[in-house]
């Protein structure tokens, strides 16, 4: 089989090498693809979002399946285009279409959905410049913190946490003004929830569906998790406080309901559903659903499937999900992100990297990365993810920090406490 994964992140990179692993691939693509991901297939030189060269790079290359990995694709409507399209609705595509894609694309969608289902989330309200005064009367029923979430996709950036109610206000018309562009020209005010946060993955193809290893991402730049968002500092998998009875109630009150609420809703779906959760005194409530593989969790979570990933893609693209097995590896697996100084700000790319080739026990994917040359240079905020299985935490995190001190480029920072909070 051909395979195409459209991305070019460590998410991709993981993916690709979790795929390559599988007897059913005969080739594999990345579209538009890293220094990493070269190593696994053959990178072509197109746009997640040039559906056109999507399309003749499909066809040239005889592509069976495409994996979407990144989210700004499937809200464009990408799997539409294909189901659309006489000469590519053949072509089997794992990520959902554009109604579906709602679910991350838009927070005021998703929280409407869960509220017609009954899921477990916080309280919000909705506000658009022509409500702006019920907004105001909405804060100010609420306790600090004040959590601000622009509606459409602002690349992780758009969720301001805020302590004082004036400050609150202020940044409310910030937003409706256009702040994060048109993705805050609607605005979701929510209750603050208080707990630790966590990654759970399904894969469905609308009826049926699999859980993956869940992870718990570090998304702060500074230890103790201080400092700006990043779009992920590391990941962790298993995670110690999402055991058997937490994730009972997780699949219960958040999975089941939600794969049966997209078929009440007439929404087709096949691909996976990410669902940021946050532990409140033992119970699971959704913060925000996200319609893909999350980065950086896929690079921890893709070394605990142990079954075959391409058989679960099939499955998931060909509505017979509930013929396949799925296996997970008992380890622990965690990545740790090496990222530009100055990031998540601004930051300078064409870093020289070396030292790869002194990894051990460790798998290295690329994130921010391209090739120059015969060189490998740094292109992106987060550009490596050092990933390694242990017995425990500790020492699959000792592992990686190992390795990490080994890959070197100009301006290199990495978070050395993931795991405090665990």
């Amino acid at each position: 089989m051909k395979i195409l994964i459209i991305g070019s992140g460590g998410r991709e990179h993981a993916l690709g090498w979790k795929i390559q692993q599988s007897d059913k691939v005969e080739q594999l693509f990345f579209a538009p693809g890293n220094a990493g991901t070269k190593e696994l297939g053959t990178n072509l030189a197109v746009s997640v979002s040039d559906f056109e060269k999507i399309k003749s790079a499909v066809l040239e290359n005889n592509i069976d399946l495409m994996l979407v990995g990144p989210e700004v694709p499937l809200v464009e409507g990408l799997h539409d285009f294909f189901a659309a399209d006489e000469a590519l609705k053949h072509v089997k595509v794992v990520g959902p279409k554009k109604l579906g894609a709602e679910l991350e694309g838009s927070k005021d969608f998703a929280k409407a959905f869960m509220a017609r289902h009954n899921i477990p989330t916080a309280q919000y309200a909705t506000v658009t410049a022509a409500n702006l005064n019920q907004g105001l009367a909405f804060l100010k029923t609420m306790q600090a913190p004040y959590v601000l979430k622009a509606d459409g996709l602002a690349a992780g950036k758009g969720v301001l946490i805020i302590d004082s109610l004036e400050e609150a206000e202020n940044s409310l018309k910030e937003m409706l003004d256009g702040q994060f562009g048109k993705a805050s020209s609607k605005v979701v005010i929510e209750e603050f929830l208080s707990g630790v946060e966590v990654s759970v993955f399904v894969i469905t193809d609308g009826k049926d569906y699999k859980i993956l290893p869940e992870a718990k991402d570090y998304k702060r730049i500074g230890e103790g998790d201080t400092g700006l968002n990043t779009g992920g500092m590391g990941a962790i998998t298993p995670v110690p406080f999402a055991d058997e009875v937490f994730m009972k109630k997780v699949e219960e009150r958040i999975i089941q309901p939600t794969v049966s609420g997209l078929q009440k809703d007439n929404i087709e779906y096949n691909g996976f559903i990410f669902f940021g959760l946050i532990n409140v005194k033992g119970e699971p409530f959704v913060i925000e659903y996200n319609v893909r593989m999350g980065d950086p969790e896929t690079e921890a979570v893709m070394l605990r499937i142990k079954s075959d990933f391409v058989d679960l893609l099939e499955g998931a693209a060909t509505g017979t999900l509930s013929e396949k097995e799925i296996e997970i590896d008992e380890r622990t697996a965690v990545t740790v992100m090496l990222v530009s100084g100055g990031y998540p700000g601004s930051y300078e790319n064409g870093k020289v990297i070396t030292g790869e080739e002194n990894v051990e026990n460790s798998i290295v994917f690329h994130a921010g990365t391209k090739a120059d040359g015969d060189k490998v240079v740094t292109a992106g905020g987060r550009v490596i993810a050092v990933s390694s299985y242990g017995t425990d935490m500790k020492d699959a995190l000792a592992t990686s920090y190992r390795n990490a001190k080994k890959i070197e480029y100009d301006g290199k920072y990495y978070r050395k406490d993931l795991g405090f909070d665990l």
